[in-house]
């Protein structure tokens, strides 16, 4: 294999993984956007979208599509029940209170899960189509890989078109900028709320079902660290800007991708611990991100 066709196969990489981080980063930035809130809870909704997605799967014959769909509902639902039960009732406290609860419904989702299917891993099977492999000029991809990143450019240009366009994502904007302000112009800040968390949720089911699939099986952690480092990658675009969550995904699943295919084999176990020294990289370097928000949100 020449160089020009090994960088071009890591390139493939990185759009597979960027898109899975991308994806789980829109989420975060959304719902930080206007709560100021860091969700840690987020990765483990992940969890539960793969989980679903499983079950999905095996019921329905191998059918992807029904599967992405009912793992998205079944996760937008839990981020609405979320938000209602456990950040609602504490959302004017001082943000520490808010920052813990959110590991608190991190750790009660994944004790859940391992209540329910045990701590064991589960295989994660695909139906034989999508690990068809392609060659284009030597570089190779499976249908899966392919739909990952289709799928994942589809979900963002659409969240893209609805804040931007959608009366209801205009009210998210309303909300982002000055909450206080927002209520008073009439708008339902619980409704919008409520509907951030879902559609967040539902892109982190879809990012998490694509997770499992990639790698061939899930357990009740399989979200944990992919949800870190969906909040460096939101870090690195600008927590609180979608197009911001967007960039530092791909940026950081090119960046974790070329530390491993580039670098000596032996520096490959240190991959989680590059993330996470990029992170503290950008928030020496540019605080603010590589698209920055415009500044805190005014009182």
């Amino acid at each position: 294999m020449s160089l020009v066709t090994y960088l071009l196969q890591q390139v493939v990489n990185g759009l597979t993984l960027g898109s899975i981080y991308a994806l789980t980063a829109i989420g975060l930035s959304i719902v930080y956007g206007i709560l100021r809130l860091i969700n840690f809870a987020h990765g483990d909704v992940l969890m539960v979208g793969a989980y679903v997605a499983l079950g999905l799967l095996g019921a329905s014959g191998g059918n992807l599509w029904g599967a992405l769909l009912g793992a998205a509902a079944a996760a937008g639902l839990l981020g609405v029940v979320i938000e209602r039960v456990a950040y609602r009732p504490i959302r004017r406290a001082p943000e520490v209170a808010a920052l813990i609860t959110s590991l608190a419904v991190s750790i009660l989702l994944q004790n859940a899960a391992i209540m329910i299917f045990t701590a064991h891993p589960r295989t994660f099977p695909v139906p034989a189509w999508l690990t068809q492999l392609h060659a284009v000029g030597g570089v190779l991809f499976n249908t899966l890989t392919l739909i990952t990143v289709v799928t994942a450019a589809v979900l963002m240009v659409g969240i893209h078109l609805f804040v931007a366009r959608a009366k209801a994502g205009i009210a998210m904007q309303a909300c982002a900028q000055n909450l206080v302000v927002a209520e008073m112009m009439g708008i339902d800040s619980g409704r919008i709320i409520m509907l951030a968390f879902a559609v967040g949720s539902a892109l982190a089911a879809v990012a998490g079902a694509m997770l499992g699939a990639q790698y061939g099986r899930i357990d009740p952690f399989i979200g944990f660290l992919p949800g870190l480092k969906a909040f460096v990658a939101a870090v690195i675009g600008g927590i609180g800007s979608v197009p911001g969550a967007v960039l530092g995904g791909y940026a950081l699943g090119f960046a974790e991708i070329l530390f491993v295919g580039l670098l000596p084999p032996e520096l490959s176990g240190y991959r989680d611990a590059f993330v996470f020294f990029l992170l503290i990289l950008v928030l020496v370097a540019r605080p603010q991100g590589l698209l920055a928000t415009g500044g805190e949100r005014e009182a």
